[in-house]
């Protein structure tokens, strides 16, 4: 009886091991590489634009560097001015902080030791700011802002998937 008890821990333990090994794995930290070109950062502008318009949205699309600076901007005619600077600041926090706006977004929602996020000076905590991977590194950061939350998360979705072609 007590061997057996041995050999469920010494299962347990593995198991435990195991998940941990796979959680540290997925988390493995993506490096930043060289700044997006302009002309990617049009198409990547672009096609947030495009998704706005098929939906009948206004936003205002930014695209930044790794280091979290202005590299492209483009606000369809009619977005709110203050969606300007949200979009920059959306696209900041991404890169900065590698990962989705979303995230923080969530966190926030979850309430509790999530609201700590609100005391990391530039982390943005409304949907609509995608980090750029290329090849593994950060290349620069969308930050969409026009519209609710969600609908500025669909458009830099549709403007972060242009990476992957």
């Amino acid at each position: 009886m007590h061997q057996g008890k041995m050999v469920v821990r010494a299962i347990s333990l593995l198991g435990a091991a195991l998940a941990l090994s796979a959680s540290l794995q997925a988390q493995q930290p993506v490096l930043y590489g060289g700044p997006i070109p302009i002309e990617k950062a049009k198409l990547v502008a672009a096609a947030a634009v495009t998704e706005a318009q098929k939906n009948g949205w206004l936003m205002a699309v930014a695209i930044v560097d790794p280091s979290g600076y202005l590299i492209f901007f483009e606000k369809m005619d009619g977005t709110q001015i203050g969606s300007i600077q949200l979009s920059i600041a959306k696209a900041r926090s991404a890169a900065l902080f590698k990962r989705p706006t979303k995230v923080y977004e969530d966190a926030v929602a979850g309430g509790g030791i999530g609201l700590r996020i609100l005391k990391v000076e530039g982390a943005i905590p409304i949907e609509g700011g995608i980090p750029l991977v290329e090849n593994g590194k950060i290349i620069g950061a969308v930050g969409v802002s026009g519209g609710q939350s969600v609908q500025d998360g669909q458009c830099a979705s549709a403007a972060a998937a242009i990476m992957a072609k």
